[in-house]
């Protein structure tokens, strides 16, 4: 285990640079004044403010006056950041800022969609007057500014009696003769509740202020109390977008156990299938095409490329904010040639101080960590940012398999596995600026991972190997500039190098049983091949990208990407049968793509009116149709080298070039009600893994040619916001897929290889419900898809089988779950989150459909889990989630892939935290 220093070094140091905010607190609080809020957005509303100790220097100079923040508050209401742009110096400033993030606000909202804002807020520090009684005067401050409204005050002492009172004309509400100690406040009217704390001193008068939401004044203009600078969130404006999108938010995610192979299979139109435990190979498949035919980025890098090696599914989930998931039309800003979509995990992009940290252990040896930081210097746009994770598993789940007794007759038993441990770790940096006159983004990211993984069977999990390994790492760095160049047009560039290195080991000596037994020592040695193999191979790959954006109208954008990429690959078999003959390994390999797009996007029918193009575009104006028409070309060049037996070398190359074109519409019908359309006929060029193989279970195929592919969507998307019963949510999506020369991974029990099936035609329907409860207590998620992906080829070495299925691949599967929200539990900043996900998987074929008897076929039989868990989540200084969660409850035997079996079930404890 852990081999990966060999691939990287000596060992990978990562940067995380925390903010440390001063102590203290502030007096008084009042909102800043500013402009109107932007039309269609709700303003955040103070739902807790914090009544803290005067600093005792500034008290005992007798200081006074205001300090004004600029707060950014995020989805949730939460206080991430707060500046000080107007000063008073001394331990004030720290105190108002302390104070300011311990605000809790009802989030800003855009259509009853919470969204991230910014908001201007005062404080203000006021001496109390000179003690004359024992009594405590409340002032509340209507934000209508109505005099003489009353209020209800209510005020509860340390023994939990509670007294009221209601305002005077004058808006204040006194109770007398107080005893010391600490007092809870609270003011209602038909705007809202709002709370603060209160300490009295003996034979002292304390005063404490609150703010109400603001509330109707028909009798006189209402006062603006915040001035909101958000915009809808990326996500929304995303998902709302004409673009074939569906965006997967992993807030809650990144508090719970499951990976983000497990979080993202509860999509619509997705299926995840892994061959085993934490860090196991998986099948990534979205509307019936699989593997390389969807692409995976990292922030619009290839994830391969930007330091994750190991595969989507087994990526940290507490570093990745949301996930988009496009299905089939992919948009050109990626420059990618994806054949049936694109995935595209988004970090946090904010560049705000803040600090997460995250563990999860539970069953099977499994202990998971991850951390990530980051800083920015207001004044001078100068971010740091760093994260780090660490990942083991032991996976010695127990399986069932047939082992022989001491007669050598095979029997069913149940045993754990005793050679499949993982472990991976890696981390990034990042320095640069933003928000700069000069660039409005300079970024540059260095990364670096590498992971271990035994090999404990052969494909179809018939015959236990104990010493074959594999492992990969990788090491590079990305670099980004962003820039306007003018009030309309945007400049995007991006580069992107690393050096993949691939090692794969076999040497073992002896013959295992399932009980991990030596049994005898081999004649030859070596598991998986029947000889031995220590090989490393070395990939080099640089990508770039250049993006413009030039909108003359906010209701006309035209863009243009250029993306280059090349990769070499290189190896060493270490024990190479003739050391004087020239290594396979060496052979050539070298393969080029770029891919080129050119898109114009329509908004008509604003809304709301337009003006200046950038602040439109900033606002997020909506319009009720939008529509992208695209058109791409592709270039392929690949030169390699083909071992043949005797040492000879034969030279191969293959090039190619074509055209796509698409288009994406959207249409809103009303405010809570619009459809999609989506076309886009794609070209997919081979990856190197699949023309060179990946190094240990799948072989070259230097023969294969590009995929093209027919792609539409169809559907509509309701939502219901802030509506009586609660917000209601429904997606459809039915797809088509006409795919020519698609490259199907086949395998026997030995081997993979990558192979054209000239013609595969899929068709289905994906559908997504979701429903929350007035007030969130309760939610409840489903989601179904059926997809029937067939062969429609009458030619070449699959032309007997034309209409069957393409085997191995689910054809109906759904998931879905509930969540209650206990807020208040157990204590009064602390809630409480019972949770329960299903999932359900109907049996397919692994072979063809036309191929043997029904009876005699091998089948993957149906699959039904369910997962159990309960979050508590703290909200104090820092936000701390804790999770216990059950995997499996059931213990159902899970097999993704014929004879071979995932864990059951399993316990896990996640302790997340946030500042």
């Amino acid at each position: 285990m852990f081999e990966g220093s060999r691939r990287l070094g000596p060992g990978l140091q990562v940067l995380v640079l925390v903010a440390v905010v001063g102590l203290g607190f502030s007096a008084h609080a009042q909102q800043a004044p500013g402009a109107t809020p932007a039309m269609g957005l709700e303003p955040p509303t103070l739902i807790e403010s914090v009544e803290p100790a005067y600093p005792e220097d500034a008290r005992a100079q007798r200081l006074e006056g205001e300090v004004v923040l600029r707060l950014s508050i995020d989805a949730e209401g939460q206080v991430t950041a707060a500046e000080v742009t107007d000063a008073l110096g001394n331990s004030l400033d720290e105190a108002a800022r302390e104070a300011a993030l311990r605000l809790r606000f009802n989030p800003a909202r855009r259509d009853g969609q919470p969204i991230a804002a910014r908001i201007l807020y005062r404080m203000a520090f006021l001496l109390p007057p000179e003690p004359t009684t024992g009594s405590v005067a409340t002032q509340v401050f209507t934000a209508s500014g109505a005099p003489g409204a009353a209020i209800e005050v209510s005020l509860t002492g340390p023994d939990q009696a509670t007294a009221r009172a209601a305002t005077d004309a004058e808006g204040r509400a006194r109770f007398e003769d107080v005893a010391p100690g600490h007092y809870r406040l609270q003011a209602s009217s038909s705007a809202g509740t709002v709370q603060g704390d209160v300490d009295v001193q003996a034979g002292g008068e304390a005063l404490a202020e609150l703010r109400l939401p603001a509330e109707p004044a028909p009798a006189a203009p209402q006062p603006v109390e915040v001035t909101v600078r958000g915009t809808p969130s990326e996500a929304r404006q995303r998902q709302e977008s004409a673009e074939a999108v569906n965006v997967v938010d992993l807030r809650r995610a990144r508090e719970q156990s499951a990976d983000l192979g497990e979080v993202v299979a509860r999509s619509q139109g997705v299926s995840v299938r892994r061959s085993g435990g934490l860090g196991s190979g998986a099948r990534f498949s979205l509307n019936g095409l699989y593997d390389d035919q969807i692409r995976f980025f990292l922030d619009g890098v290839p994830l391969e490329m930007a330091g994750y090696t190991f595969g989507f599914s087994n990526v940290p989930v507490n570093l990745v904010d949301r996930v988009e998931i496009f299905r089939g039309v992919v948009p050109i800003r990626f420059g990618a040639d994806a054949l049936g979509g694109a995935v595209n995990l988004v970090t946090d992009q904010s560049h705000q101080t803040r600090l997460g940290a995250s563990y999860q252990f539970g069953s099977f040896g499994t202990h998971r960590v991850s951390l990530n930081g980051h800083y920015r210097h207001e004044s001078t746009g100068f971010v740091a940012g760093g994260e780090a994770f660490f990942d083991s598993a032991r996976n010695n789940y127990r399986i069932s398999v047939e082992a022989p007794d001491a007669q050598g007759q095979p029997q069913a038993v149940t045993i754990p596995r005793f050679h499949d441990g993982y472990g991976a770790f890696g981390g990034a940096v990042e320095l640069g600026f933003v928000e700069r006159p000069w660039a409005s983004k300079l970024l540059l990211r260095a990364f670096a991972s590498t992971f271990d993984k035994d090999i404990q069977h052969n494909i179809v999990m018939t015959v236990p190997y104990g010493e074959a390994t594999y492992g990969e790492g990788v090491i590079g760095a990305t670099a980004r500039y962003e820039q306007p160049l003018a009030p309309n047009l945007e400049l995007s560039v991006l580069g992107n190098v690393a050096r993949r290195t691939i090692d794969f080991v076999d040497r073992g000596e002896w013959v295992y049983d399932w009980f991990g037994n030596r049994i005898r020592e081999r004649v030859v040695d070596g598991e998986t091949q029947g000889r031995p193999t220590d090989q490393t191979l070395w990939e080099d790959s640089a990508l770039g990208r250049v993006s413009l954006e030039w909108a003359p109208h906010a209701e006309h954008v035209l863009r243009l990407a250029l993306s280059p990429t090349h990769v070499s690959r290189t190896g060493d078999e270490h024990l190479q049968a003739d050391p004087s003959a020239r290594d396979p390994l060496t052979a050539r390999r070298k393969l080029f793509t770029f891919v080129g797009g050119l898109e114009y996007e329509l908004n008509a029918l604003p809304v709301s009116g337009a003006s200046d193009v950038l602040e439109e575009r900033r606002r997020g104006t909506d319009y009720r149709i939008q529509n992208s028409l695209f058109v791409k070309a592709y270039v392929y060049r690949t030169s390699s080298e083909e071992a043949l037996p005797g040492n000879i070398f034969r030279p191969l190359s293959r090039g190619s070039s074509s055209v796509g074109v698409g288009d994406g519409i959207r249409i809103r019908l009303t405010e809570w009600l619009y459809a999609k359309a989506s076309y886009e006929y794609a070209t997919r060029l081979p990856r190197p893994d699949e023309v060179f193989g990946n190094g240990v279970l799948v072989s070259p195929s230097l023969e294969l040619e590009p995929e093209v592919s027919h792609n539409a969507n169809l559907g509509p998307r309701l939502e219901l916001r802030r509506a009586a019963l609660g917000d209601f949510t429904v997606d459809v999506n039915a797809f088509w897929r006409d795919s020519s020369r698609l490259i199907v991974l086949l395998g026997n029990e030995r081997y993979f290889t990558y192979q054209n099936v000239y013609r595969a035609r899929s068709v289905g329907v994906e559908n997504a419900v979701s429903w929350s409860s007035p007030g969130r207590l309760l939610s409840l998620d489903a989601m179904v898809t059926f997809q029937d992906v067939r062969n429609a080829s009458s030619e070449g070495i699959f032309g007997d089988f034309e209409g069957d299925r393409i085997p191995n691949r689910p054809w109906l599967f759904g998931s879905w779950g509930a969540r209650v929200r206990l807020a208040g539990l157990p204590g009064r900043d602390d809630t409480l989150e019972p949770f329960y996900t299903g999932r359900y998987v109907h049996s397919f074929y692994r072979g063809w459909e036309g191929q043997g008897l029904r009876e005699f076929k091998q089948v993957v039989d149906s699959q039904l889990t369910h997962n159990l868990g309960l979050s508590w989540s703290m909200n104090h200084d820092a936000r701390v989630t804790s999770t216990l969660e059950m995997q499996n409850v059931t213990d159902a035997a899970v097999y993704d892939f014929f004879g071979v079996q995932r864990p059951g079930r399993a316990l896990f404890l996640k302790v997340t935290g946030e500042l």
